[in-house]
């Protein structure tokens, strides 16, 4: 991942731009510390759809965790 300062960053941004829709991440510094992250966008997400789960959580969701497992958990 590379760093570039402001100054470069507004003087190459198409460049710039053109590296992350690549794939590439890049830190904007500024005063030499990392300021911002250039990254591409992921997929567009789909949109959410209220209750889209329903019915598919049963009661054992709900019940509690056996020691075991907590036990896990708080190693």
């Amino acid at each position: 991942m590379e760093t570039v300062n402001v100054h470069e960053a507004k003087t190459h941004f198409s460049k710039l731009l053109e590296r992350v829709h690549s794939g590439e991440e890049i830190i904007i510094a500024k005063a030499g510390k990392p300021y911002a992250k250039l990254v591409p966008l992921g997929r567009e997400m789909k949109e959410r759809v209220p209750g889209i789960a329903d019915g598919a959580v049963t009661d054992a969701f709900f019940e509690p965790l056996p020691e075991s497992e907590i036990e896990k958990w708080e190693s």
